[in-house]
């Protein structure tokens, strides 16, 4: 109560605890770009037995936030690349930065690196790190990588339900349902892995996942993605916006605008996008390939069962020609038609 008044009054003198949590994100061997955030916060525990009532108040948890604005946070990277930013108002922190070493030297196998996050204040005389240094990693793809996949989370490998009379079955699954109990799609995780590993079976292919949901529920899907052995890739959300956020819209659509930052992050990669018929995928993902015609090898959308979407989807992609598209039911279809294309 002490923490949440200190806040009403206009932002904190004392700080309790200090938790960083960076983003799994991506760059190149040369471009920086990581995420992450600071909080007053403690860890989120996301336990596979929890009860209901531990399944709301760690929802409750993810939302309930106590950020540290104005904070510096140092970047320490093998190679001895060092760099320095400072967080925003909400407590988020970016770094994006061309550096001169060859970071793809560094990477493991599947392209991953390792790096250093360390706070450097504002500290109180109690305050507690609860990590020294944090560690994130991100993803630069192999030169070697035959092609990318971004796809969409919600209701195309994650039974969301955003289709739903006023998204209620949404809210139950989102906020009332334990990650550890979330259910994918059924053969979603494998079709991914066969994708990642394409037609030469090495782990090169990277995997962008994309998703309309805040970043406060960043650790609830990463738990889902990696405990239902999807393959490692990027988690792009967006920031929470109230209705009292005073700041500019952004001009494109959230999906629309990562998946332009990575095509032109990686102009000399193909990628096949995946999403569904729910929301808006279809038009963004044929304005995108209609933008970019060489660079989408291939659309899949998975079919939600909602007649009016439907309809509107339909109409979209009657008579679109620029790249293959497939109205999917299940992952099998979508795994055929990769093998005719010889993609796995």
């Amino acid at each position: 109560m002490k923490k949440r008044l200190r806040k009403l009054a206009g932002r904190y003198k004392l700080i309790d605890r200090v938790l960083i949590t960076p983003y799994r994100s991506y760059g190149t061997h040369s471009h920086l770009y990581i995420m992450g955030r600071v909080l007053d916060n403690e860890p989120l525990k996301i336990t596979q037995d929890a009860n209901i009532f531990k399944t709301i108040k760690t929802t409750y948890k993810q939302f309930d936030t106590f950020e540290i604005p104005e904070a510096q946070i140092d970047l320490s990277l093998p190679g001895k690349v060092q760099a320095s930013t400072k967080t925003d108002d909400e407590g988020y922190f970016l770094f994006d930065d061309i550096i001169e070493e060859d970071l793809a030297e560094y990477a493991d196998e599947e392209g991953w690196l390792n790096y250093d996050v360390y706070y450097k204040g504002p500290l109180g005389k109690k305050t507690e790190l609860l990590e020294d240094p944090f560690k994130g990693d991100f993803l630069i793809p192999h030169n070697q990588a035959e092609y990318g996949v971004i796809s969409d989370i919600d209701d195309t490998i994650l039974h969301t339900g955003v289709t739903s009379f006023l998204k209620l079955r949404l809210l139950k699954n989102s906020l009332l349902t334990n990650a550890y109990n979330r259910i994918p799609l059924k053969g979603a995780a494998e079709f991914y892995q066969k994708l990642h590993k394409g037609r030469n079976a090495k782990l090169n292919n990277p995997i962008f996942y994309l998703s309309n949901s805040p970043w406060n529920l960043y650790e609830y899907l990463k738990l889902f993605l990696d405990h239902n052995a999807f393959p490692k890739g990027p988690i792009l959300l967006r920031n929470f916006r109230t209705p009292f956020d005073g700041s500019l819209k952004p001009e494109k659509p959230h999906k629309q605008k990562e998946i332009t930052n990575i095509l032109q992050t990686y102009p000399n990669l193909n990628f096949i996008l995946i999403g569904d018929s729910g929301e808006h995928d279809a038009s963004i993902y044929t304005e995108i390939a209609a933008q970019f015609p060489d660079r989408i090898l291939a659309i899949y959308l998975r079919s939600v069962k909602h007649k009016k979407q439907m309809n509107r989807v339909l109409s979209i992609i009657d008579d679109f020609e620029t790249t293959p598209l497939l109205m999917v039911e299940t992952s099998r279809e979508a795994v055929l038609h990769a093998k005719k294309h010889g993609f796995i």
